[in-house]
This record gives structure tokens, sequence and C-alpha cells, in this order.
């Protein structure tokens, strides 16, 4: 995500390193504060209104449950004597550290700080966090608070895990909201712009939040790129190609080769139907799709309905027989083929999984020769810090609210995947929006997570409660298709699982467990970064690397794995295909398939379901 820039002059970096932040023209600085009185007025008249229009409709949020966890943990702490004496000395400590600290600077020395930010943490990069004392002061403190709480949480023995994950998640969350770079008087950042602009700043940083009000409903949506930058078909999602197939779970996209040959063994794609399928098919610089054609593949693509209240009946079963098994057989009857490999990402890797046990079952599991997975999950045991918004009480709420809807709407879903990045996520656009007055960068990226789609009642819950709540699909026989009770241990495909280093919804450890589970032949590649980074890693890209094992061996712990795997430079784009395109047959002249191709043609890509919103 680009870090927003501020241009300043040699005096102006020297006033914010010793705090000056000096309004320059008097006049407008009270005709700027005039206009700020104007927006806040503004503001409060929105909020007024939200609050009369309001629904009342989402699901509440207990504090009470979070509060007994925290409480619970803190008690289990201080109940033993000799971690509550050591950690009280090590808060003194640490206090005295930095005072020692701040009065060497103060008496003109540069002595080395007590607490540095992570090199990821993009926070206090402004060189005012450093060189004014006030603000390094400022920081040295909130670091120091904030490692001791994380660690008075960990030091909590005797405590329920799921209490654990729970109150050291949110308590991340008010540490996160509390850092001194998110207000605007201890931001020296914001107050130099602010002074640099006689406070214009701030009037642009009301305008943007009273545009992000006027435009939300239930939920408050920050503005997190430029929209006006992207347009569906035309610089997002424009791999040329054409919907040769619909029904009312999913269009079915076939892709142009830019070659006059192709693999004959085709690949379908499977994406998630959370959010819209061009998250493979982003700007061209970025699109794995474009990428996989470019590779000679021919490149098929499901780009599943976002559903309203007339599917609140369809689950699982219906997104696998009426959704990819459908799929499958279109490709071999209507173009000819005898199977088909597979790729598929996240919660469309668990629905494939599930679909290669129900095709096990009935013997017909040869249609697919490969089946790739990408930040997929089949066992839920730790399903990652998305986990500590799921659980009895809450899956509760969501039927109820759902029988209302006939649908989840997956604004909340993107609500949570905020909160657990909310660095990022949020609290980096209240800076830059709001206490800066900037607007952000176009980032495609951003524009394709902004767009959430429904889920159906039926299949959400179903899925909640079988794979996060009782774990279900790794236990033979235990979940059903269309009757069919499903053991992954039948499978016989070939897998090649994808995960991602540091995947906060699908953790890597517990993707690799899928290699623990499945008795065919597995492959198994970590990429670096996390859930969407990690995968949207451009061949060419030097940004993230990825591990591999050629030894094709896997330990039960997935460290063993790590110890004993080369890293390399580079996407593991390149490495993947080269895989594939082995397993991808001979190949054969595109001239017969695209004009199968061109009569079965009902609309251009990227079709009509990836625009209903």
């Amino acid at each position: 995500m680009p870090d927003p820039t501020v241009e300043q002059s040699k005096s102006q970096k020297n006033s914010a390193a010793e705090g000056v932040y000096e309004f320059h023209n008097t006049m407008q600085f009270f005709q700027t504060s005039a206009e700020i009185l104007k927006k806040y007025f503004q503001i409060l008249d929105q909020v007024v209104k939200k609050q009369e229009g309001a629904k009342n409709e989402e699901i509440d949020f207990d504090p009470s449950k979070t509060y007994q966890a925290i409480t619970q943990l803190i008690t289990n702490v201080f109940a033993n004597p000799h971690k509550s004496i050591a950690l009280q000395k090590q808060y003194a400590d640490n206090s005295i550290k930095i005072a020692n600290y701040i009065l060497a600077k103060m008496g003109g020395s540069s002595p080395p700080p007590p607490y540095e930010p992570d090199a990821r943490d993009r926070r206090f990069r402004y060189e005012a966090w450093y060189t004014n004392i006030h603000f390094d002061f400022l920081k040295q403190t909130y670091l120091m608070n904030a490692e001791w709480l994380n660690e008075l949480l960990d030091q909590a023995d005797g405590a329920d895990e799921k209490a654990k994950r729970l109150a050291k998640f949110f308590t991340k969350q008010i540490i996160d909201a509390v850092a001194p770079t998110n207000f605007l008087f201890t931001n020296p950042q914001a107050l130099q712009e602010s002074a640099k602009t006689n406070a214009s700043s701030l009037v642009s940083g009301l305008n943007n939040f009273l545009t992000d009000l006027k435009k939300s409903g239930d939920i408050f949506d920050i503005t997190r790129t430029d929209f006006s930058a992207f347009h569906i078909g035309d610089n997002i999602a424009c791999t040329p190609g054409q919907v040769v197939y619909r029904n009312e779970m999913m269009e079915l996209i076939y892709y142009t080769p830019v070659q006059k040959e192709v693999c004959d063994v085709p690949l379908l794609i499977v994406p998630p139907w959370i959010n819209r399928y061009y998250i493979l098919d982003l700007s061209q610089k970025n699109s794995f799709v474009k990428w996989v054609v470019s590779q000679g593949l021919s490149v098929f693509l499901i780009s599943w309905v976002n559903p309203k209240e007339d599917l609140k009946d369809k689950g699982l079963e219906h997104y696998a027989k009426e959704g990819v098994l459908t799929a499958i057989n279109f490709i071999l009857e209507r173009f000819n083929k005898k199977k088909v490999n597979i790729l598929a990402y996240c919660v469309g890797g668990t629905l494939t999984a599930m679909l290669l046990a129900y095709l096990a079952t009935h013997k017909k599991e040869n249609i697919v020769h490969t089946a790739s997975f990408l930040t997929t999950l089949l066992d839920f045991s730790d399903a990652g810090e998305v986990s500590v918004f799921i659980d009895e009480e809450q899956v509760d709420k969501l039927d109820a609210l759902m029988e209302k809807t006939g649908y989840f709407d997956g604004k909340l879903m993107g609500l949570a995947f905020s909160l657990l990045r909310a660095n990022d996520m949020i609290w980096f656009f209240v800076i830059n929006n709001y206490l800066m007055g900037k607007s952000p960068l176009p980032f495609d990226l951003l524009y394709w997570n902004a767009h959430s789609t429904r889920l159906p009642a039926k299949m959400h819950s179903f899925y909640l409660r079988n794979m996060y709540l009782e774990n279900n699909l790794i236990k033979p026989n235990k979940v059903l298709i269309d009757k069919t009770p499903l053991d992954l241990t039948k499978i016989k495909t070939p897998c090649h699982f994808i995960a991602t280093h540091e995947d906060h919804i699908a953790p890597w450890e517990s993707v690799y467990r899928a290699t623990q589970i499945l008795t065919c032949p597995c492959e198994f590649t970590l990429a670096g970064s996390g859930h969407v980074a990690g995968i949207i890693n451009p061949a060419g890209s030097q940004k993230y690397g990825y591990w591999t094992n050629e030894n094709k061996t896997f330990p039960k712990d997935p460290e063993k794995w790590l110890g004993n795997s080369k890293e390399t430079t580079g996407s593991w784009w390149a490495h993947w295909t080269k895989w594939l395109t082995k397993r991808s047959g001979k190949k054969i002249s595109v001239a017969a398939q695209n004009k199968i191709a061109k009569s079965l043609e009902i609309e251009k890509a990227p079709g009509s379901y990836v625009k209903v919103l």
C-alpha cells in the first residue's frame, strides 16, 4: 500500500524537528477556522440523520464477553505474586529507561532508543518522531505500554484459549486505536501539514470525513482508494474473453489465448464467492489471469453471482454441483476435453476439495487431472484471527439476521477482515484522509476490496457451523453433498497447496495440515506476505519470495518442513506455472476451441454478474 508523501523544504523539516508549527497567514487562518466550524456542524447534522434513519438490524456487539475475557487473563496473572511483581518491576524499569533516554537527549546526547517500531510499522516514519524530544517521548511511551500489555496477556496461565485469543485480539484493537499517530495534536506530521496550509488541510480532512459519512450505510465506510480511477472491463477485470455459459449460480468465462498453441488440458479457476472474481484479474500489471493466459494455458474462470434473497436456500452443494461441477462438465462436453486442471482460491478451494471427495466416491475423479489450492483451509482447528468473530452465540445471531434478509451482507465480513489489519486498513486512512486532508491514491487491490458480495443464508450458516465451529470436513462422512458423505482421504487427484507466510485468515501452518490429511500426491509452496498480497505477487516482482522443499516429504511439524526448505527470490507464479504446464498435456492449435467459444458467446468478459451491486 503506498505511503503518503509530504513535500517539505529544508526550513520546514527543521521547524518540524524543533516542534515549531506556526500559521503564517493570520487572516487566512481565521477564515479557515470558520470553515472548520461550518464543517463540524455539517458532520453533527449528518450524524443525527444517520441515527434517525438507522435500521438497527446489524449484529449487536456485546462488549461484556470481551471485558470478561480480558479480566480473566489479568486476574490469572495477578493471582500469581511472582508474575505480578515481575511485571510491575518490568514496567517501572522500562519507564526509568525512557526517562533516562529523554534526559540524555535533552542534554545533547544521542543514546540508542529503548524501543524501536517494527520495521513494517509505517506509523512512525516521519522524522519528527525521532528528532523532536516531545514526540519521541510519546512514541517511546506508547511502544513500551503496547509491549507491556501484550506481555501481560502472554503471561496468563490456565486461561481458556478462546478467551485468550479474544482478549489479545481486542486488546490489540485498543492499542492500535490509541496510538499517538491517530490524533491531530499528537501527530507531528499532521500538525506540520496544518501549519503549512494555514489549517486548510483540516478543512479538507473534515470534508473527506463528511463525504464518507454521507455515503456510508449502517457500517461506516472509509474511502481507501480513488474509485474514479478504475472501470470494470476497461482497466480492471479486462483480460479479453467471453462468457460462454450462465446459470443462476455463476457465469463461465473463456479467456482468449494470446498464442497460436495452448496446452490441451484446460485450467478452470475457482475464485472465492466473497468479493468479486477479479482479485485474480486486477489491472494488467497485477493480473494473475493475464499471466496464466500468456503462459500458453487454456483458461476458464467462474464468476459467481452476487446473490439476493431469492437464492437464500442455496447451499454449499449448489455451489459445488451447479457451480464447479457444472463448469467442468460444460468444458468437457462443449470443448471436447477429457479432463481439466483446477486452481481454487480460499473458500473456493475448500469447496473444490469437497467436490473432489464427492467425485471420488462416485468414481468420477479422473475428470480433474490436478487441483491447486491458494490459501485454502481443510482443517479449521486453527482458523486464524478471524475465528475470534465466530462462536455459537455469534452464529446464532447471524442466523437470526439472515432469516430476515435471506443473505449475509459481505460488508460485515469486510469490516472484520479490516480489523485484522487495522493499522493498514483503517488507521492509515484516518491519518491520510482526515488528519492530513489528502485523497487516497488509486490502488486496484483496495478497489476490489471495497466491493463485497452477499452470501446466501443457507450456505453461509452451513459453512460457519461445519467448518469453523465443528471442523467437520476432516471427519470422514460427516459432511454431505447431495446426500453423499465426504471423505477427504479418498481423494487421489494430485494436489498443490500454496500458502502465505503472514496470512491472518488462513494461517500457513493450518493450510499445511492438508498434507497430513490427504493421501494423494501433494506439493506445498509457501509464499511471502499475506492472504492477498502474497497471492497477487506478479511474476518478475522481487517484493516477496517463496519456499519449496525438493524432498517432497511432509513432517507433521510445519516448522520442520520450513527448516528444510529453500527460499527463492521472486513470485511463486512462475514456479507453480512450470509445475502445472508439465501436467497440462501436449500443445494444440487454438483455432478449434476459439471457434467453439465464439459460437457459445453470451457476452464479452467480464460478463454481467461481476457488475451486480
